[in-house]
């Protein structure tokens, strides 16, 4: 692992391949966070499983994920009865090509890596099936700011994205979880129900499969974010982008909000975008 650390804070960052232990095919295996540790509190950040295990596919700390589009076959089919393109391989932007009928992953993309002791800079090349894409990912410490940033270089054929950071935070002390600083609104659900001071509030009930939930949500700049914590009372977000799809997930571990990111580049585009995590 890579490690970022000042006097305020130690962040844990998956190195790309000497944790491929701890990779797989849902999250980006370049920029991993997985764990943020206070000296005064130890580990702020949790997972689906954590602290009893581990699997790939929940993951842990705040791994992040290109969702996977159909008709290019960069990232793999929708799920259900359609067949993957391309006899089951795919490109997985930051993490490789991809078997989508076995579920593992057939050639792990290589990384570039910067490191000091305050950031951590990753770049990858992709190029299959005619799409050459470069993919830069670099985490930041600044104080008690956890900085993640993404580039992404398409230079040829027109490439669709839809990104989504998953950071799991360990339940607070109340049933308060989070507020944004956006209008959300949710039907009638087991899970969640808005309080009237505009937090999401966890409701009391079987938390052990665990709770998605889709928000209807008016956006028209960056998100803010305000997070309940059982440490340090209250730690905050904030994104350099307007969400799109925007779903909140948990279960008894862990809590998760999940803003997604959606973008169309033609060839010679790029996007970029970073998210802040203030503990």
């Amino acid at each position: 692992m890579y490690t970022l650390r000042n006097e305020a804070l130690e962040v844990t960052i998956l190195d790309p391949v000497a944790d491929r232990e701890r990779l797989g095919t849902r999250y980006c295996t370049g920029g991993y966070i997985f764990e943020v540790n206070d000296p005064r509190y130890g580990n702020l950040l949790s997972g689906p499983t954590y602290p009893d295990s581990f699997n790939t596919f929940d993951g842990q700390g705040i791994p992040d994920a290109f969702n996977r589009d159909p008709l290019t076959g960069i990232g793999g089919a929708r799920a259900g009865t359609q067949q993957p393109p391309n006899n089951g391989l795919a490109l997985v932007l930051g993490i490789g090509t991809v078997n989508l009928l076995e579920n593992v992953v057939a050639e792990w993309c290589a990384w570039d890596v910067v490191a000091d002791g305050t950031s951590v800079s990753m770049v990858t090349r992709h190029d299959f099936r005619g799409f050459q894409v470069t993919l830069s990912r670099t985490v930041s410490l600044l104080g008690r700011t956890v900085r993640s940033k993404t580039t992404v270089d398409n230079a040829r054929r027109p490439l669709s994205i839809r990104w989504f950071p998953h950071p799991f935070y360990p339940h607070p002390e109340t049933d308060e979880l989070v507020k944004f600083n956006l209008v959300v609104s949710f039907p009638e659900n087991k899970g969640y129900e808005l309080g009237d001071n505009g937090f999401i509030l966890r409701r009391a009930g079987d938390w052990q499969r665990g709770h998605f939930q889709a928000l209807d949500h008016v956006a028209t700049g960056p998100l803010s974010v305000i997070q309940k914590h059982p440490q340090l009372g209250l730690v905050a977000a904030t994104t350099s982008y307007t969400p799109d799809f925007f779903p909140i997930w948990g279960n008894a571990n862990t809590f998760s909000w999940e803003p997604y990111l959606e973008r169309s580049l033609a060839p010679g585009q790029s996007a970029k975008w970073w998210i802040d995590y203030e503990f």
